[in-house]
């Protein structure tokens, strides 16, 4: 193997990186030392070829010397890419906060990012895309020609009845200029390729300064054409062909987008090598043919040389990178493609692995950018796993009887899971159990999709009757690839949580190393593999029955769980066999679907919501996912509006009725019963947070054990309950208010005396939850106290049998024993 130009192009990759997270004199310093190095390492070669005895220094002084002068081309275009930031005027108008008018070209499509939970509030969905400022007024009136990038933000559009508007900005296409008033803002990261946030201010549309270039014009028409051939069919796969596609994820829904993370099947959803390797398919036919002259695909039928069909292969490589938008993964693998049609036209034999390295130096010199690309970075190395670990994999298996068709897809979704999984795990704090046989499942359908979904797009134009036959076709195969990614997510083990940032990165980078070894051994042994695989099949499916008997999650006899979904509430009570009563949905639906799933729910006659905060409610769609939900009952308090008309419309998507409590209400649901104790009807008195102090209390009996669910009320609601019967009763358990906020009223929560007291908090949340002083007044009652944010779920369990090793109990009133079990 060929790796020559390995070490040089990681040279350049690493201080292109390195450069864009300093300043570009930074850039230029290591550009010039690099250079000096480098030219005197080639001169003493050269003065030293005089009178060399031998070869090796002479060809390791040639690698140091191209790995240094890479090093520095890296640093010294990188200093040119962020001199392109730090430079003109934008950067004061950012010091300044000032709101301009400026003229903005686009440089990539629109796209929208959905609304995120902070706290109790959701915060708005925006409209985002990356531009160059042309124009820019400055002080004094003044307009100034520049060409700086910049990231345009438009706020308040991706919201219901704001469709027009958004519809308006998402029509813009690459080169499009657009003429606006903008506020200045510093970008949102060090090392971002944007001099500033340029938020669009005001309600206007956009007002096109400049049209789009007919090549980008064309591509949209293309684009839209597929989106016109696709809305007859199934909202999957009217969802996701264009994804498969062209890359366009526009029409893909939470749901949707939420399973193929959870599989990483996120890569069949932005186009990469995989489509384009499609598509040079059917002009070359196989690879290992390429370059003879029996090859097969299109390019003999048409009756192409090899210098002719390196040609048509290089007006496929342009039309591929502009119908599909130049992203990361797209340049990379239109790059590499481009490389090897160069090679085909010579009619020399290539290795794909130099090619790589070629394509990875060549694109970080001219688009230093990229470098510091998560995209980028994972398409490079899934490739380079595919061409360097898979074809030694496969061989092993092999040799150990697997077919060869098994074995090559097998060693390719293995090596590529590998070899990306410390980068996932960066980005997603997560490693996905079912990503090889999900991906296994997908992949063989991947390619006709794509084949039929590009015969949809070149037809559009000409069309919409037999672009829609051809999209229809391609609709079953991508209606399968959704299926393997909800039946993977699904499973209660599909996934396991793992440390974010660079250490959790290097600790799965590390475990990666331990296993493979350990893989070898296991497969020379059959009964080791049957071994494996059912230990495996265990840990992702995770049967009840199993889990109980190891002494797993969830604990036997549990009453009562308070699921840890972060900066959020959201609790079960047991009702029965795989039934539960459900208080608050927390701020994620998958954060309390997989609640759930660990504790076997599968019907819930009753969906609770203290208060229409979003860390209560935003989850209420994964606890509706895949359960049998009898209604959804909330505080008539409806605010924040906008919070309680999602719940309305989420529970009106799934056909469950929505209805209010109020004070006095009593319910019960087989082995538990529950009062509820404020607030009175119609909403009753509320002190400085209405949404929070018209939180649903809830007196509860489960097994013997009183809990009291305080939702989110603050010291003037407390007081209240002081004043009111059963409105401070002594309890065996207290969700305590408010995340254990500092806002508690001393005597209510003396009087309430709990023997457990639970928080539901996240880690680093920002908000000082819990309060140290709450936590001391809880102690001071006897309490024990137990947080999600150190423990995760936590169980109580109740009656004569509740106790087990491992679990902490306290001998409390009467015949109630108690035991607290954390999930970690």
């Amino acid at each position: 193997m060929d790796l020559r130009l390995v070490l040089p192009a990681l040279g350049a990759w690493g201080a292109a990186a390195l450069v864009l997270g300093l300043s570009a004199r930074a850039g230029v310093w290591i550009a010039g030392v690099c250079g000096v190095f480098g030219g005197a390492l080639l001169l003493g070669g050269k003065a030293g070829r005089r009178r060399r005895t031998g070869h090796g220094g002479d060809g390791r002084r040639w690698v140091v010397a191209a790995v240094l002068v890479c090093v520095g081309a890296g640093a010294a275009s990188a200093a040119v890419g962020r001199a392109d930031i730090e430079r003109g005027p934008v950067p004061g108008l950012v010091r300044e906060g000032a709101v301009t008018e400026a003229v903005v070209e686009v440089t990539a499509e629109p796209r929208a990012r959905p609304s995120a939970v902070r706290g109790g509030r959701e915060l708005p969905g925006q409209l985002l895309w990356e531009g160059e400022v042309r124009e820019v007024e400055v002080r004094g009136g003044r307009v100034v020609q520049v060409r700086t990038p910049v990231l345009v933000v438009v706020d308040g559009v991706v919201e219901p009845g704001r469709e027009k508007r958004a519809r308006e900005w998402l029509r813009l296409l690459p080169t499009t200029r657009v003429r606006a008033r903008f506020r200045w803002s510093s970008p949102w990261a060090r090392g971002q390729r944007a001099a500033a946030v340029a938020r669009v201010h005001g309600e206007a549309g956009p007002v096109v300064a400049g049209q789009a270039s007919r090549a980008q014009r064309l591509a949209g028409e293309l684009r839209d054409g597929l989106r016109g051939a696709v809305a007859p069919l199934h909202p999957d796969a009217r969802a996701l062909l264009p994804g498969l596609v062209v890359g366009d994820t526009s029409g893909l829904t939470p749901e949707l987008e939420r399973v193929f993370q959870a599989t990483d099947l996120t890569h069949l959803l932005a186009v990469s090598g995989g489509n384009f390797a499609v598509l040079l398919a059917l002009l070359l036919g196989p690879p290992g043919r390429a370059a003879l002259a029996e090859r097969g695909g299109l390019a003999p039928r048409l009756g192409l040389s090899l210098r002719g069909t390196a040609v048509a292969g290089g007006v496929l490589c342009a039309g591929f990178v502009v119908v599909c938008g130049a992203e990361p993964s797209v340049v990379r693998a239109a790059g590499c493609g481009a490389v090897a049609l160069v090679a085909l036209a010579t009619g020399r034999r290539r290795s794909m692995v130099p090619a790589l390295a070629a394509v990875v130096l060549l694109l970080v010199l001219w688009e230093p950018w990229l470098a510091r690309s998560y995209g980028f970075v994972l398409s490079v190395l899934a490739t380079g796993a595919l061409l360097t670990v898979a074809p030694s994999w496969r061989a092993v298996l092999r040799r150990r009887g697997l077919s060869p068709r098994l074995a090559e897809g097998l060693a390719a979704a293995a090596a590529a899971q590998a070899v990306c999984a410390p980068v996932v795990v960066l980005l997603s704090e997560r490693v996905s159990l079912v990503a090889v046989p999900c991906n296994l499942l997908a992949g063989p359908l991947v390619a006709p999709a794509t084949v039929l979904g590009f015969g949809a797009l070149v037809l559009a134009p000409l069309g919409q009757a037999p672009a829609q036959a051809l999209a229809w076709c391609a609709g079953w195969p991508v209606r399968w690839v959704a299926g393997v990614a909800r039946a993977g997510a699904a499973l209660p083990g599909s996934g396991i949580a793992w440390p974010g940032g660079w250490a959790g990165a290097g600790l799965l980078a590390g475990a990666v190393l331990v296993l493979v070894p350990l893989g070898r051994m296991v497969l020379r042994s059959r009964w080791l593999v049957c071994g494996c695989a059912l230990l495996l099949v265990l840990a992702v499916v995770r049967p009840v029955p199993v889990t109980r008997v190891l002494g797993a999650w969830p604990p036997t006899g549990w009453r009562f769980v308070m699921c840890d979904v972060g900066q959020g509430d959201a609790t079960v009570l047991a009702a029965g066999a795989g039934t539960a009563v459900v208080v608050d949905a927390g701020p994620e639906p998958d954060r309390v679907a997989g609640c759930l799933d660990r504790l076997g729910v599968r019907r819930v006659p009753l969906v609770l919501l203290s208060h229409f905060h979003a860390d209560h409610v935003a989850g209420l769609e994964g606890v509706l996912r895949g359960r049998a939900v009898g209604a959804v009952q909330t505080t008539a308090f409806a605010e924040p509006a906008g919070q309680a008309a999602a719940v309305r419309r989420t529970a009106a998507e799934h056909g469950v009725p929505v209805l209010n409590a109020a004070a006095g209400e009593r319910r019960k649901v087989g082995g538990v019963s529950w009062e509820v104790v404020w607030p009175p009807a119609g909403g009753g008195p509320v002190g400085d947070d209405g949404p929070n102090d018209a939180s649903l209390v809830l007196s509860v009996r489960t097994g013997g054990v009183r809990l009291l669910l305080a939702g989110d009320v603050e010291p003037a609601v407390q007081r209240e309950l002081l004043r009111r019967p059963g409105g401070a009763p002594h309890v065996d358990v207290l969700k305590v208010p408010h995340h254990g906020s500092a806002y508690q009223e001393g005597e209510w929560v003396r009087r309430v005396a709990p023997r457990v007291a639970l928080v539901s908090v996240g880690a680093d949340n920002g908000y000082g939850h819990p309060a140290p002083r709450t936590l001391d007044a809880l102690r001071a009652t006897g309490a024990l106290v137990e947080r999600t944010d150190q423990h995760g779920d936590l169980a109580v369990t109740g009656g004569p049998s509740a106790g087990r090793d491992g679990v902490r109990d306290g001998e409390g009133e009467g015949a109630v024993r108690l035991g607290v079990a954390r999930e970690r």
